[in-house]
């Protein structure tokens, strides 16, 4: 998609199994290096390094390549080349150039394609099948100083142009192919050809005659491909009727006459998006096209279909613009700036990549990414592709308007080879902990490589020469699996350190991570035993020093990655043993690093403990569609939300489908009062149910919410208005601890239970109510007990029930008509039930309380 403003993001959707870690446990002690596993340089199917190659570059934008006898041509609007890198003096070449495909380097085919009026551009390039001419279209009226009309052909022995070949196009030529039989198809923005009537697609014979075949079509035409039988044509553009005929921006016609053979009318295409590329593949019987689209409901991605029917196969909905495509052993390799592909089940709108890779069979991203930058121009990265082999190697040329690879400056022009892979894994971040007597856990971040998605890693202790264990693991850009050891062979006051490696098929291997320590326990955290006992399948402890990785106590593996730095390992926790995280109500928070699905109304709870003295409330932890803080990658959707308001009440919602219905529990009380509290949220076939440091505080009936595909987030995220007093920062400020996710509801019991093991002070429950009741006589405070209490009357002035919080200052009215009878300017109460506090009281009057007379006693429950 190039829709202006539209921001950038990226693509995914998971191939089954491709995520599953594969354990094995190997022997031995640890070591700083790794010798290479006898696996295959690249993960099958892929048959390109993501490495690039010294190439030449061009001053502007490449637009087409083509092939031929292991030379690459390019096709742009540029004026000269230079080497690769920043050194090296420049080259005429003006719109055209001609490279060795294994050296990057020029190979001396000088010609020039120029006009005496407007730009001159060179937008297609087509090879005949015996590999001897060179078809050049474009914009443009010379060539070499010499007349020409928008294309021309090339002997690719000599590099001249050939003489009596002039056909005539009225405007630009886009797209060309060549069939067996030497016949030239076109499409373009032409709507004559030598005189004759061709609107945007045409042909001409070897000679250069314009023949009968006409699809007339009503808008340009932006490629075009014979079928390997040599029978039909595809052709793709901007049109929405071929013959008369609706067909919108594809279409199958006669190879003879141009009549349409196979439609695709009713928004097969939707109306916002064009067809920018057809390529066959005879080995797989398909043909694929690519698709360019403004909006997020246009089409943007890949389109495989069949040869034989021309029926479609299947459709990568992904969005970012797709501009190029080419087959290679059984690989679809694509040029593209791909940002979302939330529309396949897969990964939300994030940071563009240009260069993807799928099977022919199969639309799920495949661990190939190497990428460029969007460049000059519209701008949206590479434009065309093409393979060349040449002294025994294969090579995919890129060409574009992008200035870097792989963050290193390089314009217009790349290449990848079929090999030697160079490049390493990055290093995994690791994380330590000792859950329990006997046990040391190494938790890890798997790592990215751009061309091997299976790795293999080795985990060193103590800085030993041997691996104490060695696993495989899958992982692409948009999904780092945590992979997990126990070592069980650790005495409990002894401190372990652990570094991990991760290690491509070729054998390059990453630097060692850095150190993680951690002292071998005597016994297991009881909060810890039981929250995991419970079922907890996303449990974030936040006892990493620093880094990006939050590692998954649980068995789930569900880890997640901090964002910006917050502060970590704060004091004093929640739970002892166990450190916190500080965020700061901007822009720190964590989000799980694995895309999880929720369907209503699967019952599930959230927990955390969570500190603050904020006044502009925040998100504590949430559900959304989205991983990121920049404008447009926040998330548009989210729900089963805990967040405080401006006052510091606590709030439980959800989104009811994709409605306004947006139910929310809200405390009676205020939290944020520097203290540490601990809330779980959950809903079930019961409804909704939110507990504050152990108590029930707020329930309904509601058991559903929005089914999607998302990451669990905590500290921050956007929020829509509609939510029930909406907070005015959306991230919160303060510290959180023991975030937990449960695939259940759970009870009462359980949620206090929890509360109990933390060793937070009991916060007071619904049963701890004090009454007051008049006392008659003369007593005094040191005479009057629970034990000495008078009788009491059979009803009372006044009564509390329930104190919300530790160390809080309840009031209570009297009432009026219980003291009716009392004379005298004072008096006396007496506590008349137990209870766990000690009340006080005094008149309101007081203006502070220094100056407050105070009734106080000790109740015994």
């Amino acid at each position: 998609m190039r829709a202006p403003g539209r921001p950038p993001g990226v693509l995914g959707r998971l191939r089954g199994g491709v995520l599953t870690a594969v354990l094995a446990l190997a022997a031995g002690v640890l070591a700083p290096v790794a010798a290479a596993p006898p696996a295959a340089a690249l993960t099958p199917p892929v048959a390109f390094t993501a490495d690039h190659l010294p190439t030449y570059q061009t001053n502007g934008i490449v637009w087409t390549l083509a092939e031929a006898n292991g030379v690459v041509y390019a096709g742009g609007t540029f004026s000269a080349v230079r080497p690769a890198g920043s050194g090296g003096g420049s080259t005429p070449a003006v719109n055209f150039a001609a490279f060795n495909a294994a050296t990057g380097a020029p190979v001396g085919c000088s010609l020039s394609f120029t006009r005496n009026s407007g730009t001159a551009t060179v937008r297609a390039l087509a090879v005949s099948p015996d590999r001897s001419t060179l078809y050049v279209g474009g914009y443009f009226n010379a060539v070499n100083g010499t007349s020409a009309n928008g294309l021309v052909a090339v002997d690719t022995a000599t590099c001249t142009r050939r003489a009596g070949f002039s056909p005539g196009f009225s405007a630009t030529v886009r797209a060309l192919d060549v069939a067996a039989d030497g016949t030239v198809y076109a499409g373009g923005d032409f709507q004559s050809v030598s005189g004759q009537t061709r609107r945007f697609f045409a042909a001409v014979t070897p000679a250069g005659a314009v023949t009968g075949w006409n699809p007339n079509a009503d808008d340009p035409g932006r490629t075009l491909k014979v079928t390997p039988d040599g029978r039909s044509v595809l052709i793709g553009g901007d049109f929405f009727t071929v013959g008369g005929a609706d067909s919108h921006a594809i279409a199958v016609v006669s190879a003879t006459t141009g009549s349409l053979t196979r439609g695709y009318p009713n928004n097969f295409i939707p109306s916002t998006a064009v067809i920018k590329d057809i390529v066959t593949d005879s080995a797989s019987g398909g043909w694929y096209a690519a698709g360019e689209g403004r909006g997020g409901n246009s089409f943007d991605g890949r389109l495989a279909m069949e040869l034989d029917g021309f029926g479609q196969r299947w459709r990568d909905t992904c969005q970012g613009a797709t501009q190029a495509v080419r087959v290679y052993k059984g690989v679809l390799y694509a040029a593209n700036h791909v940002h979302d592909c939330s529309s396949m089940g897969g990964f939300p709108n994030q940071a563009r990549k240009h260069l993807t890779a799928q099977r022919v069979d199969d639309p799920a991203l495949l661990g190939w990414l190497p990428d460029t930058n969007d460049g000059i121009g519209e701008p949206v990265g590479p434009r065309a592709l093409t393979v060349s082999s040449r002294e025994g190697r294969d090579f995919l040329w890129v060409g574009g308007e992008f200035t870097t690879v792989n963050g290193v400056a390089q314009q217009s022009l790349t290449r990848f080879a079929n090999g030697p892979d160079t490049g390493s894994p990055s290093t995994p971040a690791a994380s330590v902990s000792a859950p329990r007597a006997g046990e040391v856990r190494v938790s890890w971040r798997s790592s990215l490589d751009l061309d091997d998605s299976l790795l293999t890693y080795r985990v060193y202790r103590n800085g030993s020469s041997a691996p104490v264990h060695t696993t495989t693991g899958s992982s692409l850009f948009f999904s780092h699996p945590q992979l997990t050891f126990t070592d069980r062979n650790v005495v409990a006051g002894q401190t372990y350190s652990y570094r991990i490696t991760a290690t491509d098929g070729a054998g390059n291997t990453s630097a060692l991570s850095p150190a993680a320590s951690v002292t071998a326990a005597s016994a297991a955290s009881p909060y810890q035993e039981r929250v995991l006992a419970d079922g907890a399948d996303l449990y974030w402890r936040y006892d990493e020093p620093g880094g990006a990785f939050a590692a998954d106590a649980s068995d789930s593996r569900n880890g997640g990655v901090y964002v910006n730095a917050p502060t970590y390992r704060s004091t004093p926790s929640a739970v002892a043993g166990s450190a916190a995280l500080s965020l700061n109500g901007s822009d720190e928070y964590v989000y799980s690093d694995r895309l999880h699905r929720y369907t209503s109304p699967t019952p599930y709870s959230v927990e955390t403990w969570f500190r603050t003295t904020s006044t502009r409330g925040g998100r504590i932890v949430g559900f959304g569609n989205n991983i990121g803080t920049a404008q447009g990658h926040t998330s548009s959707i989210s729900d089963k939300l805990l967040y405080l308001t401006d006052n510091g009440r606590l709030a439980f919602g959800v989104q009811v489908g994709s409605t306004n219905s947006r139910p929310t529990l809200t405390g009676p009380a205020s939290y944020n009062d520097g203290r540490w509290h601990h809330a779980v949220a959950t809903q079930g076939p019961g409804g909704m149910t939110l507990y504050v440091d152990g108590v029930r505080v707020a329930s309904n009936t509601t058991a559903g919410n929005r089914s999607y595909n998302g990451y669990w987030r905590v500290g921050g995220d956007a929020m829509h208005s509609a939510w029930p007093n909406r907070p005015t920062s959306t991230y919160f400020a303060g510290q959180v601890d023991e975030t937990a996710v449960y695939p259940s509801a759970l009870t009462a019991a359980q949620v206090a239970a929890h509360h109990r093991l933390a060793q937070a002070p009991a916060a007071p429950g619904p049963t701890d109510s004090h009454t007051g009741a008049p006392l008659t006589g003369t007593r005094t405070e040191s005479a009057v007990t629970h034990d000495t209490r008078p009788a009491l009357p059979a009803s009372g002035p006044g009564i509390h029930t329930g104190a919300t919080a530790v160390s809080t200052g309840p009031s209570v009215e009297l009432i009026a008509s219980a003291p009716g009878g009392a004379l005298g300017p004072a008096y006396p109460l007496v506590p008349a039930s137990g209870g766990t506090n000690r009340p006080r009281g005094w008149p309101g009057e007081a203006g502070s309380a220094a100056f407050r007379p105070q009734h106080e006693s000790h109740l015994r429950s």
